[in-house]
């Protein structure tokens, strides 16, 4: 009978430990979502468990508790898969590198390692000091992207920016005499709220504010409706629910004081071009209708640096999304 190579095995707990993190998408921010899984030496997965919500139990904290007490004598030979490196420090919640420790398990698997200053390593070096055996980096970039958002913060020192705008089949984003256009279908429309549901912040400029006033909420999803910022020098008018920033640099400090992991920029051109011209971008979603118009503004272009990621297509309208080639 063949022997399912180690490397095989890791990645298919771990694929399982990504599948519990998700859990706690809306309820773990500003912390990373992170799931682990307890296999004891006969491959029979012995406990589970993930971060539920902020302040809360770590993964590895639920996954000890949820074992058997009759399974309690495998866990000398078990072996921990986790997401992310475990913590290293007090915080909310003790360390979790000293409760693996505690509990005696012969290996730990981690996806990636925590960024978190904190942390960064020193959760991995605790457990080895222990003497239990490490391994670090499986379905590293999975484990990564899971979160790419928590990690930009903590490593890019601001939120996660995703610029998104819809266009026509000839890259327009206005018809003629600046008047809005309606790009999205009933369905797209119901996706970009999706969106602005996952997503902590929603920017538009000043011009769009005064063009399309936006409401820039989520009434055809269900979810936490993001907090919504306008760029202008002028404060005067912004509709009350809004923030004035009177920059970028200014919006994207106070979205990282406030620890706020990402934001949304909707448009209109000027606003994307600037964020595209310094740089400043992550994840590019772009919706493009199948007809042309006589119209007045260009969409910006897409940064030739930019990876396509996927394309989707929903009554009749593609959908682009494009990454950082150097995203973390």
């Amino acid at each position: 009978m063949d022997v399912e190579p180690q490397k095989a095995i890791d990645e298919r707990y771990m694929r399982r430990c990504l599948q519990l993190a998700r859990n706690g998408r809306q309820h773990v921010k500003p912390n990373p979502m992170v799931g682990a899984v307890i296999v004891s030496a006969d491959g029979r997965i012995i406990g589970e468990g993930y971060h539920l919500c902020c302040g809360g139990a770590h993964a590895e904290v639920n996954a000890f508790a949820s074992v058997r007490p009759e399974d309690e004598q495998l866990l000398p030979g078990a072996t921990v898969y986790v997401s992310l490196e475990p913590c290293s420090h007090w915080g909310k919640t003790p360390p979790c590198a000293d409760l693996i420790v505690k509990k005696g398990v012969c290996r730990v698997v981690c996806g990636c390692i925590d960024p978190f200053a904190e942390v960064r390593g020193r959760g991995v070096r605790r457990i080895r000091e222990a003497g239990i055996e490490v391994t670090v980096g499986v379905l590293e970039q999975e484990c990564l992207a899971l979160n790419r958002r928590f990690i930009t913060v903590n490593t890019r020192r601001r939120p996660y920016i995703l610029l998104k705008w819809a266009q026509t089949a000839n890259g327009f984003m206005a018809a003629a005499g600046g008047r809005p256009l309606a790009v999205s279908t009933p369905f797209t429309r119901q996706l970009v709220h999706r969106l602005r549901a996952d997503c902590d912040a929603i920017l538009v400029g000043r011009g769009t504010l005064e063009a399309d006033r936006p409401r820039l909420d989520v009434r055809h999803w269900s979810g936490p409706a993001p907090r919504r910022m306008v760029l202008t020098h002028q404060p005067d008018g912004v509709p009350e629910g809004f923030e004035a920033c009177a920059g970028i640099d200014e919006a994207l400090q106070q979205l990282y004081n406030d620890r706020c992991q990402s934001l949304l920029v909707e448009g209109g051109a000027r606003t994307l071009q600037a964020f595209i011209d310094r740089g400043l971008w992550d994840e590019i979603r772009v919706e493009t209708a199948p007809w042309v118009i006589d119209g007045s503004v260009p969409a910006p272009r897409v940064p030739a640096q930019a990876r396509l990621a996927d394309v989707q297509t929903f009554d009749g309208n593609r959908i682009c999304r494009y990454e950082r080639p150097d995203k973390g």
